[in-house]
């Protein structure tokens, strides 16, 4: 498979996205009464989802098509815009912006579709077919979507994610005319290990700031040397992954390493507003309890699953290591739910928990 070298207006729109994703990551830091409301983590997810899908979309329009031209750089562009639009109407308080987010979404998602049928007119023989496809029924979603701005009601909403779903599973459903032309596994894994990477670096640069150890306090140093380290192990079971223990050269649509992300990009922002909860001692023990490691039981499934399939036949996870693994953090859950521990003694746990990790499945 030719190389394909990532652009660095595509890393510029990775800075774009990721402070929408930052902006999105705000909606887990609301608490009432020591907890945060399922109303807002539903919100979360829900704002969370067309935000990635969009990046997603244009993502695998340059892997299959992508070239460096004046056309395909103001498409871009413009849709760095929308991505501004949309990231403005993130917010708790959905309703006051819906129109906003509907405009920056269906922006985004149009000039993808619209990408596709542009480079359609230029392709032959299979890779024409699978521009056509993607081309026209992206649109199904979209205009599934875009109806929804005739209705005032919870029905709007409904009408909004069920265009955004048909979207998600367009490429699902069309597997056997993409699998005519797949991915670049090497491109597409650094596209979305160099998402990732920044959101390790949003998920320090957030946690630093609110971390910040006043002179003498002990317990705030150690805290944030302990948070540290598991963002340190974290970072390190990943990228070892991704760079030594994946085949790049598969041919394949690559869904498992699309929609995984979806889980591991969520469980970073969601470990990261629990580390800063956890720290302010914000929400109750056992909120927080439930929460970080929830979290990183997410995070955990997600790597698993998503790499497990494209690693060479070798480093493939043996099913003692899972069960190892899952035994060890259910371990330090039940210790944790019996004896209360020191909110710098849970992180350490999952800091001890994710360096295991790293040994393991990087050795």
């Amino acid at each position: 498979m030719a190389e394909k070298k990532v652009t660095w207006l595509e890393l510029f729109y990775d800075l774009i996205f990721v402070a929408a994703v930052a902006t999105t990551t705000h909606v887990l830091l609301q608490v009432e009464a020591k907890h945060i409301p399922i109303e807002y983590l539903f919100k979360y997810v829900l704002m969370f989802i067309p935000v990635w899908w969009s990046w997603v979309g244009q993502t695998l329009f340059i892997n299959r098509f992508g070239q460096d031209i004046l056309n395909q750089r103001i498409h871009m562009i413009v849709q760095m815009v929308f991505v501004l639009i949309m990231t403005s109407s993130l917010s708790a308080n959905f309703d006051l912006y819906y129109y906003a987010f509907l405009i920056g979404y269906i922006g985004l998602r149009s000039l993808t579709a619209i990408q596709y049928l542009v480079v359609r007119k230029k392709e032959t023989g299979d890779r024409r077919l699978v521009a056509h496809y993607l081309g026209t029924r992206f649109w199904i979603g979209v205009l599934i979507s875009a109806s929804s701005i005739f209705f005032d009601s919870w029905f709007r909403y409904i009408l909004l994610y069920i265009g955004i779903f048909v979207d998600i599973l367009v490429p699902i459903f069309g597997r056997k005319y993409l699998i005519k032309m797949p991915t670049n596994m090497a491109h597409l894994l650094e596209r979305f290990a160099s998402l990732t990477l920044i959101l390790f670096g949003e998920l320090i640069v957030s946690t630093l700031s609110v971390l910040q150890p006043h002179r003498g306090d002990w317990n705030s140093i150690l805290f944030s040397v302990t948070s540290f380290i598991l963002i340190l192990s974290m970072w390190w079971q990943y990228f070892d992954n991704v760079e030594k223990k994946v085949n790049k050269s598969i041919g394949t649509v690559g869904h498992a390493i699309i929609y995984g992300h979806l889980f591991i990009l969520m469980s970073l922002s969601m470990i990261a507003a629990s580390i800063k909860l956890i720290f302010l001692n914000d929400i109750s023990y056992f909120f927080g309890l439930t929460y970080i490691y929830g979290s990183a039981f997410l995070y955990f499934i997600a790597t698993t699953l998503t790499f497990h399939q494209y690693r060479y036949e070798q480093h493939k996870y043996k099913k003692y290591h899972f069960f190892l693994l899952s035994g060890l953090l259910a371990s330090l859950v039940v210790f944790s739910l019996i004896v209360t521990v020191p909110n710098l003694v849970l992180v350490g746990e999952l800091a001890l928990f994710f360096m295991i990790y790293a040994k393991v499945t990087t050795t």
